[in-house]
């Protein structure tokens, strides 16, 4: 694998015809990974005259916040140099040469940003939900399964299982065993095709790490967020939402929140990441375990704008479905509020349409057009009523719970709301790691104190 990769570093100073292997714009352990492989598999499998690189869709300076990704190349003896990342080749001007072929892994739609690169996608092999209006149409594998890299190594064992060496096995083995929370049957990530792929591995290469071993090693990875500075702490886990011009950015920290307060200078960074990134709002949900590994989640709402602050503030407050059970927190911060989250069930995914139906019910009662500056104030009675309003739309929207699909979960694939990737099922972040292992925690201690009753 390392030798393959280094030849692709030198093929892209060729004047030559590139099959482009993308992976999707988050870049997670299995997005990265299933591109890795896949192209391999390829560059070993088609004729000579083709060429086969995998490209990682992100910066290459925002490798370090993937920390699991970075802990693992090092645990497989790849290094960071031979690999290639978005910003150091520029599919638009290789597609309007006529110069590429795009095959997509772990997605099958692109942002806005790359459609003109739609027409060059030939190929695409993922695991989620189709998005029918938006697949492109060219030969399209898709199976609901726990990891694409699940699909990639059945592809490269049932085609070609003698290009396989332990580098790479070793890859798709992590991988999937991360992806599908080490094969954790209360859990319900896996699939039989999952499993099945992980034993096939194992019984070929029967040094590969021990499950737990490697799973522990990898979530805990996942969740460092040592040495990353306050910027890359909230890029490291992001979404964003968009209403009416008003941008709010929604991360998932990983720490304790009465910690990540105490930070040197955090209102001045605060302030830089929401003016460089051109985000109104700031919503910060912490996320850890306790001494007696009970899950706990808070939340940090930094605005600017006291208005705007204010209606988000009191929608979250007033949610009866879900109901987030807040209460303030210490904050000695300006333009910060903070609160102790007291139901740990309600995630980010289900943060979202409140943060939505807050931003909704700010600009109706603004009654400004989209687009214009905010010139009228708002009466804590007008906040009242439009939260009234906002809680009431959601109780039908948000009566299914989508954080729990019975279909195993994949990663999100864009940072931008309402993009046709992030229809599918939910992404293996460390934030839905963490989900799965709250809802067992809850669950065994309920158990527990029924058994005992």
């Amino acid at each position: 694998m390392e030798v393959y990769l280094q030849g692709c570093r030198a093929a892209l100073q060729e004047s030559q015809p590139l099959h482009v292997v993308l992976g999707n714009e988050a870049c997670d352990l299995d997005s990265m990974v299933s591109a890795l492989t896949l192209a391999f598999y390829l560059a070993k499998t088609t004729e000579a005259d083709k060429v086969f690189v995998p490209v990682l869709n992100i910066k290459r300076s925002e490798l370090p916040l993937r920390s699991d990704n970075v802990f693992f190349l090092q645990k497989v003896h790849i290094p960071e140099s031979v690999l290639i990342f978005r910003d150091e080749i520029d599919l638009h001007a290789l597609h309007q040469a006529g110069q590429v072929t795009l095959i997509l892994v772990d997605h099958h739609v692109l942002p806005k940003s790359d459609t003109a690169l739609e027409e060059a996608v030939a190929e695409v092999l993922d695991h989620r939900p189709i998005e029918q209006r938006h697949c492109p149409p060219c030969h399209v594998s898709v199976e609901l399964v726990g990891s694409c890299a699940t699909l990639v190594a059945e592809r490269i064992l049932q085609e070609a299982p003698e290009i396989l060496d332990r580098q790479t096995a070793a890859l798709l083995h992590g991988t999937i065993i991360l992806d599908c929370v080490n094969m954790d049957l209360q859990v319900g990530k896996a699939t039989l095709k999952d499993k099945k792929y992980v034993e096939k591995l194992e019984a070929l290469f029967p040094d590969l790490p021990n499950r737990n071993d490697i799973f522990d090693s990898l979530q805990k990875a996942k969740f460092d967020v040592s040495g990353l500075t306050t910027e890359q702490m909230l890029r490291k886990d992001q979404k964003t939402i968009y209403r009416q011009g008003t941008k709010v950015a929604i991360s998932a920290i990983y720490m304790d929140l009465e910690a990540f307060l105490q930070r040197s200078g955090l209102i001045a960074d605060l302030h830089a990441f929401c003016q460089v990134h051109s985000y109104d709002v700031l919503v910060a949900m912490t996320i850890f375990f306790n001494t007696h590994n009970e899950p706990v989640r808070q939340l940090a709402i930094f605005c600017p704008l006291v208005e705007l602050r204010m209606m988000i503030c009191q929608v979250l407050e007033h949610s009866h479905s879900p109901s987030l059970k807040l209460t303030p927190a210490p904050s000695t911060h300006p333009n910060l509020q903070a609160y102790h989250q007291g139901n740990t069930q309600v995630s980010r995914k289900k943060l979202l349409p409140l943060l939505q139906e807050a931003l909704s019910a700010y600009f109706d009662s603004m009654k400004i057009p989209s687009g214009q500056p905010e010139t009228v104030g708002v009466s804590r009675e007008q906040v009242d009523k439009e939260v009234d309003r906002a809680s009431n739309s959601l109780i039908t929207g948000m009566s299914q719970d989508e954080e729990d699909p019975l279909l195993p979960p994949t990663p999100m694939n864009s940072l931008v709301d309402e993009c046709p990737l992030d229809q599918g099922l939910p992404k293996l972040l460390a934030e839905a790691i963490f989900e799965k292992c709250s809802q067992i925690s809850l669950s065994q201690s309920t158990n527990a104190s029924l058994s005992k009753k």
